[in-house]
């Protein structure tokens, strides 16, 4: 059984249409030709859950059994009619005790409410992606041989990388390196006189996205555009992004609020979309990820990368070493070509101002010919110019993954000194070979001096989110 808001913002359930595998399935259903103002479902690992369903400011129970442990289909029946005037009062009258279950607002048995939505702005117009084949990918669901190590060694390297670059953010690197030699630990920044690392609004941004899919126990759309409006303030907030809020607190839906935006903005926070479907696996994902991603900036170029950045991140929490240095860029143009399709971008600046075209055509025609000259990460990045626009972003990322994604240390390092929006770069590097490496994987002096923070003052919230959603998304009996 599934729980999908529609766009009228009501809930709808719906029961299994198409069976993919284990977890894994299509929810085209309806069980009731009704709408609900609010689901709380509770769901356990002993057979029996229930949904409480409310309209009207009333409320009924429903039970669940799993009849089929391979696709997790349930049987239901009613237990009490919607007409409660409370959900506490209604479980009260049940003798049910709320301890031994997981609540999770609108989820039940199955992945939220994204795939609808998405369908929706594809129907009308209103996201620019292509719809390519990744979202007809199921991806296979994680097993336990899955060390959650690695996920956290994907979190933690957001922060790091972007605690590393933050203080001399926007340098180029030939007079960062005048200023300050080789960084390869935190410096104070003009803030706070301490050696110690603190956030941007890459690790902020992330963070709190993840803090919401713990809340809620998956994606939903409007709880994290909310989050983002509401948790404070945004450090070193970007054009794209201070748009989006401004859309946003001016009443306009959560979905018409992006702009159209080539930054790296939404790429720097993409990653933890992926965790809560590391369980059930599925097509889900890619309907989170682009949802996610066109939040607020709703750019062919930009949800492309975040995809394919996304569907590399899940491959890479599987691999036993680092892939060869040609995997980088050709996994990337494999991805991202069908979905961004024939964009036309320029770059801003650097040695390549006469290229046009799309993003994944420049990563497929820039890269191989820089690793074959055998060019520093410096040199490289000089060519293309390591700002935040995606056209420079991303050929940068990946091309520090081709030469040290064996190494997480020099990775970072090399994103730290060598790339000009470096806390940006070092982000989504560090959260490629924290994935690869795992948090074992990094050093431990940036772990124990990484202040943890996501807002000025919540010292330790990072290691307590990753916690949380270890606890909520990957507990096994």
């Amino acid at each position: 059984m599934l729980a999908r808001a529609n766009r009228r913002q009501k809930w709808v359930l719906y029961g299994i249409s198409k069976v993919y595998g284990q977890g894994s399935a299509e929810y085209e259903r309806k069980i009731f030709n009704e709408e609900f103002d609010d689901i709380v479902p509770l769901n356990n690992m002993k057979g029996v859950s229930y949904v409480a369903l409310s309209r009207k400011g009333k409320w009924g129970l429903i039970e669940l059994s799993v009849t089929d442990p391979f696709t997790l289909e349930c049987a239901w029946k009613w237990v009490a009619e919607i007409e409660h005037d409370s959900l506490d009062g209604l479980l009260a009258t049940k003798k049910i005790d709320t301890n031994e279950f997981t609540p999770s607002i609108g989820h039940v048995g199955g992945y939220g409410t994204s795939d609808r939505q998405l369908e929706d702005l594809f129907r009308e117009g209103k996201i620019r992606i292509k719809r390519g084949n990744l979202f007809d990918h199921a991806m296979p669901a994680k097993t336990q041989m899955l060390d959650f190590d690695r996920v956290a060694g994907m979190l933690l390297g957001i922060a790091i990388g972007d605690a590393l670059g933050i203080t001399t953010e926007s340098m180029l690197p030939a007079a960062r390196r005048t200023k300050y030699g080789e960084l390869r630990d935190y410096i104070p920044n003009r803030y706070v006189n301490e050696a110690r690392g603190f956030p941007s609004d890459d690790t902020q941004l992330a963070f709190w996205t993840l803090e919401q899919l713990v809340k809620d126990g998956m994606f939903v759309p409007e709880h994290v555009a909310e989050k983002f409006a509401n948790n404070g303030q945004i450090f070193g907030i970007g054009t794209a992004v201070r748009e989006f809020l401004a859309n946003l607190k001016s009443g306009r839906p959560w979905d018409e609020c992006g702009t159209e935006s080539a930054g790296n903005g939404a790429l720097m926070r993409i990653a933890p979309i992926l965790i809560p479907h590391l369980k059930k696996g599925g097509v889900g994902i890619w309907n989170d990820t682009a949802l996610l991603a066109m939040m607020t900036h709703n750019d062919y170029a930009s949800t492309s990368a975040c995809l394919a950045f996304v569907a590399m991140l899940v491959e890479l929490l599987d691999m036993k070493t680092a892939p060869p240095p040609q995997w980088w860029c050709d996994r990337y143009v494999v991805l991202a070509m069908d979905l961004e399709g024939a964009t036309s971008y320029v770059p801003r600046g650097g040695k390549h101002t006469a290229y046009k075209g799309p993003l994944w055509r420049f990563v497929q025609e820039r890269l191989p010919d820089a690793y074959s000259r055998k060019l520093s990460v410096r040199e490289a990045c000089d060519e293309w110019y390591s700002g935040a626009f995606l056209l420079e972003t991303v050929p940068s990322v990946l091309y520090v993954l081709m030469c040290h994604a064996h190494d997480p240390e020099e990775a970072i390092v090399r994103a730290v000194n060598d790339t000009k929006d470096n806390d940006t770069i070092a982000a989504i590097v560090g959260a490629a070979v924290g994935a690869l490496h795992g948090q074992k994987g990094l050093p431990e002096r940036w772990i124990t001096n990484l202040s943890g923070r996501t807002t000025d003052r919540d010292d330790g919230c990072v290691f307590a989110l990753i916690d949380d959603a270890r606890r909520m998304f990957w507990h096994y009996l």
